[in-house]
């Protein structure tokens, strides 16, 4: 169900006071500061500076230019259609701005725990440090269990990733094991993960 937001957001500067009316956008669910929802071509180029940014991109193998952003987008697109779900684009509801993705995937490579659906996020810098990975985690998990109807989630990063993994953990999910990843060589420094799984309660 998509809740239909239309809000007027006030700018100030000194001895002006601006009023923007901000676009309707369709959100497919909110928490109390974001809003989850499809991707528009609108995002790629926001998104495309948040893939080359090497501070958020530090636990992934490479950055992303922009035309494997847009290729990105793409697939995100297309596992809404096939699945009702995908990496959410996320918005700041007190300003509009778009964020980053915190959603829904299902992963294709091997592994013992496949196949699953796993949780993930990637938010832009400047906004780290606020909650927001972790309030959009509790959301969209809610999202996954309750609308969704999922039996588990499952979410994974490198184990020197502790930042995303404390995000993990305060969501609510629990270590459940560490596997290699098989798209890494076994050498990689990123190549083991940790596992966490969170279940329908």
């Amino acid at each position: 169900m998509y809740i239909e937001d239309t809000q007027i957001h006030p700018l100030s500067k000194p001895g002006i006071l601006y009023f923007c009316r901000l676009m309707s956008t369709s959100y497919l669910f909110k928490s109390a500061r974001l809003g989850f929802r499809n991707w528009t071509d609108a995002d790629i180029a926001p998104f495309a500076a948040l893939n080359a940014d090497p501070v958020v991109m530090e636990f992934f193998p490479n950055t992303r230019t922009y035309d494997e952003t847009a290729s990105l987008v793409d697939k995100f697109r297309h596992d809404f259609e096939q699945n009702g779900f995908c990496f959410f684009a996320v918005d700041q509801l007190d300003t509009g701005a778009f964020i980053g993705f915190i959603g829904l995937n299902k992963p294709s490579f091997d592994a013992y725990f496949m196949p699953c659906v796993e949780i993930g996020w990637r938010l832009i810098k400047s906004v780290w440090g606020q909650g927001f990975a972790t309030e959009g985690a509790i959301r969209c998990l809610e999202y996954a269990f309750d609308e969704l109807n999922l039996e588990e989630v499952y979410s994974f990063t490198a184990l020197i990733n502790k930042r995303s993994e404390r995000i993990m953990q305060k969501a609510g999910m629990e270590k459940v094991g560490e596997f290699s990843h098989p798209v890494l060589e076994a050498h990689h420094p990123l190549a083991m993960h940790s596992l966490y799984r969170l279940a329908r309660g």
